[in-house]
């Protein structure tokens, strides 16, 4: 997914030590593209908190209703330091890509696509679809693998059912379930369906920081109520993350985790580089249309190419997560 915001704020992330107490994190509404724009929520990045181990960008959207809003039609738009991952909830969607993959995005499945050095991907909303509902997020390569290859991981984890919960891992591992798919840092994702006016306690990597990005209903986690859209945030040195589904319905989220990101990144539209200079060659490399990022074959939309947005009148400057205590 592209990040199309008209001026896209300058972003230079670095994870650190947090207490564990649950950070509540609100999420903005920004505009998708299309010339009916539609809206997504994006918790990821923030001035109250840039990352949560490797993941830098975290879009929540829908349930969509694709005849009032169009759906989602994003033209090809380049990456450059990350992988996305997209994950939905219901819906459809047809990527096409510079490496030369053609693959739907469906729900239960994961799409996980690289750009370290460069690429460029499409995203548009099949016809079959009438509801759009899902998240897309990015996660931040670290310095020796920011230069990756293109690639392309397609995988469907099984739902792994313990007390009070359904838990389908599509990244690391929880609950005794391990995705196959491999990451540059130690990552964890995972969707988590809980039972209605359920509790579980969920063992979790101690040295990961977490985050739960609450889809339906109201969640309890460690003792702090969250509610739709917003996400919590806990640090490392925690062994077990308790929640509870607040409702008498079931209530989902999805869990991010990893080992806080130890390095600084700059993130600008769909860029993370390490600098301002180095930013401002990957736009200029789009712009003109260069071979880091290929091109993609088949997208039919109105326009050929997303074009870049101007760099701020100012050098981008560094931003880091302010402490959580």
């Amino acid at each position: 997914m592209s990040n199309v915001d008209a001026e896209p704020a300058e972003i230079v992330c670095e994870s650190e030590p947090a207490p564990t107490r649950v950070q509540i994190i609100t999420s903005r509404e920004v505009p998708l593209g299309g010339p009916r724009a539609m809206p997504v929520r994006r918790t990821l990045p923030q001035r109250a908190r840039s990352l949560v181990g490797a993941w830098c960008f975290a879009d929540h959207y829908g349930p969509d209703d694709v005849a009032a809003t169009g759906g989602m039609d994003v033209a090809p738009h380049p990456h450059t330091g990350l992988q996305t991952v997209s994950w939905l909830f219901a819906g459809e969607i047809e990527h096409r890509d510079s490496l030369g993959k053609h693959a739907f995005v469906r729900p239960g499945e994961l799409n996980l696509m690289t750009g370290g050095h460069g690429i460029a991907h499409s995203e548009v909303s099949t016809s079959a679809t009438t509801v759009l509902h899902g998240v897309q997020l990015w996660v931040a390569l670290p310095d020796a693998h920011r230069d990756a290859p293109r690639d392309f991981r397609h995988y469907v984890p099984e739902p792994v059912r313990i007390a009070g919960a359904t838990v389908a891992v599509f990244l690391g591992s929880l609950a005794g379930s391990t995705s196959p798919v491999p990451t540059f840092t130690p990552l964890l994702g995972a969707e988590i369906t809980l039972d209605p006016g359920a509790s579980v306690e969920l063992a979790v990597d101690p040295e990961f920081e977490h985050g739960l990005l609450v889809d339906t209903g109201s969640v309890r986690l460690a003792g702090t109520v969250l509610t739709r859209s917003a996400l919590g945030y806990v640090g490392t040195g925690v062994s077990t993350l308790a929640l509870t589904n607040l409702t008498d319905e079931p209530a989902r989220a999805v869990l991010l985790g990893g080992t806080p990101f130890g390095e600084e990144i700059v993130m600008w539209w769909n860029f993370v580089g390490r600098s301002h200079d180095e930013i401002a060659a990957f736009r200029d490399e789009w712009q003109r249309e260069g071979e880091r990022f290929g091109r993609v074959e088949g997208y039919t939309g109105k326009v050929a190419r997303l074009p870049a947005p101007a760099l701020p009148n100012a050098r981008i400057r560094p931003r880091r997560n302010p402490p959580t205590h």
